[in-house]
């Protein structure tokens, strides 16, 4: 089999060949046209000697470009990694490294960023720039009969710690793509609007593989969609379902009302990525009318694993799996996966995959509970779990109990010592408004809502939150902001 003809194959393009799939820019382009300029990208590559097997790099903005791109390396049984366009140097030469890769496509403008690095690899005959008007003069190239367990395309996640680690994914994973879609009546001609970028899971499938697998059109976005931008695309497109994360749906909802005006069109509104909360599905739901569903996925699994069905969800509930997706808790509350897309492992780190991948499950290390009606609610990480004066304490605890206040925009919990070296709790807020109000109204609501030990010994405003390239929270940075601040009063 060969993934990409599940895509844009004769049978696809047959039903919808002539429908848009994307709308990137001023661009129209239709699955006909991505299938042929998918063909052209496969031979441009095949002209640098890529083949089955190799791997190959993409650094570009998330464009039809990029899209013929990746689907083109699939195509001849190459795997396509899409890098995130904020690494750090180091880390591009990490994933470089870690890969093996046998070409990087980067966009002239990434390359004009790192000269070093662009030179170094134009030295090695492993860079290809000018892609567009290579892949005008390509030929098209035919389809590799590929295993379907053999690798598709690698993702790199990265936690708040440590280099980027990479996840093969197979063909085979291809046939679970777009069950998010089917849960919330998403289909064949809708139009999406997925914020998140295509070097995330998140972003991949729901902006780019699952809307072309249903025969949907994706609204592509270049760069990173800030909220003037997300509020055009709605107006001009009108999208039949938005997939985003909390913490855009938070920014959107602090802008006037008449403004989301166009989002009351809007059929779907998806959460992924961080934690949802019952006050920012309330919220949304009074701006705009729309209930705000909850996603629960990872990059182990690429596509997605639980969503809240349309009418359920209160911002606490994660959701139920999906269909084709079988979930246990142990002993802990931690979830194991099983996933029909599932990675069987992370590349060259076989300590951690023995650790996290057993006889086709996978350890997620997040902590769920089920409530009284089987949805699956999330607690927290696993090795988050911090013991203070003997007792557990689970920091997603404290973040909940802050978000809940409206003059809180996020809230963060870190471990700190004290003067005495024992560990102590410390939240750091964002705030609506006054910072000022927004310290007094998390002091607040964990002294009414959490037990003693579960308060915080410190609360701190910050303007927003240390985040990583891939937006997780940098906890140590908040906790060198109080270690200096209390160093400075010893």
């Amino acid at each position: 089999m060969n993934a990409t003809e599940l895509l844009l194959g004769d049978e696809p393009l047959a039903r919808h060949g002539g429908r848009i799939a994307l709308l990137s820019g001023e661009e129209r382009v239709t699955y006909a046209e991505l299938a042929a300029r998918m063909k052209r990208a496969a031979g441009a590559l095949a002209s640098f000697g890529v083949g089955a097997g190799d791997r190959v790099l993409l650094l570009m903005r998330d464009t039809a470009e990029f899209a013929a791109t990746w689907l083109g390396a699939v195509r001849i049984g190459a795997v396509a990694i899409a890098l995130n366009n904020r690494l750090s140097e180091a880390e591009y030469r990490h994933v470089l490294h870690d890969s093996s890769a046998r070409l990087a496509v980067v966009e002239d403008l990434f390359a004009d960023a790192r000269p070093g690095l662009a030179a170094e690899l134009a030295r090695d005959g492993r860079l290809a720039l000018g892609w567009r008007e290579r892949c005008d003069k390509s030929k098209e190239a035919l389809a590799f009969d590929a295993l379907p367990d053999a690798p598709a395309f690698g993702l790199y996640t990265s936690g708040t710690t440590g280099q980027p680690k990479g996840i093969l994914h197979s063909h085979r994973g291809f046939l679970s793509l777009g069950q998010a879609f089917r849960e919330i009546g998403i289909g064949a001609g809708d139009r999406v609007f997925t914020t998140s970028k295509l070097f995330f899971a998140y972003g991949l499938e729901h902006a780019l593989l699952g809307a072309l697998a249903l025969g949907a059109t994706s609204i592509l976005f270049a760069d990173w969609p800030d909220t003037e931008a997300v509020i055009d695309i709605v107006a001009r497109h009108q999208p039949a379902a938005l997939f985003s994360v909390p913490t855009v749906y938070r920014r959107l909802l602090g802008e006037p009302g008449a403004r989301l005006a166009a989002f009351r069109s809007v059929r779907r509104f998806v959460a992924g990525g961080e934690r949802l909360s019952s006050q920012l599905v309330e919220h949304w739901k009074q701006a705009v009318g729309g209930e705000l569903l909850n996603l629960y996925g990872m990059s182990e699994t690429f596509c997605a694993c639980m969503i809240t069905p349309p009418g359920t969800s209160d911002g606490t509930r994660t959701g139920r799996p999906l269909a084709g997706v079988e979930v246990r808790l142990d002993r802990q509350g931690v979830l194991w996966v099983k996933h029909p897309a599932q990675a069987s492992g992370y590349t060259n780190l076989s300590d951690q995959t023995q650790e996290q991948f057993h006889d086709g499950w996978f350890c997620s290390r997040d902590v769920f509970v089920q409530d009284a009606d089987g949805f699956f609610v999330h607690q927290g990480r696993s090795d988050e779990l911090v013991k203070i004066a003997g007792q557990w304490v689970q920091p997603g605890e404290l973040e909940a109990a802050a978000a809940l206040e409206p003059a809180v925009g996020e809230a963060a919990c870190v471990l700190v010592p004290d003067a005495d070296g024992l560990d102590r709790l410390a939240l750091f807020v964002t705030a609506r408004g006054d910072a000022a109000e927004a310290l007094r109204a998390a002091a607040r609501a964990c002294e009414l809502r959490l037990p003693r030990h579960k308060r915080p010994r410190w609360v701190r405003a910050v303007a927003e939150l240390p985040r990583t390239a891939t937006g997780k929270v940098q906890r140590y940075k908040l906790r060198e902001i109080l270690q200096r601040e209390l160093a400075r009063k010893e």
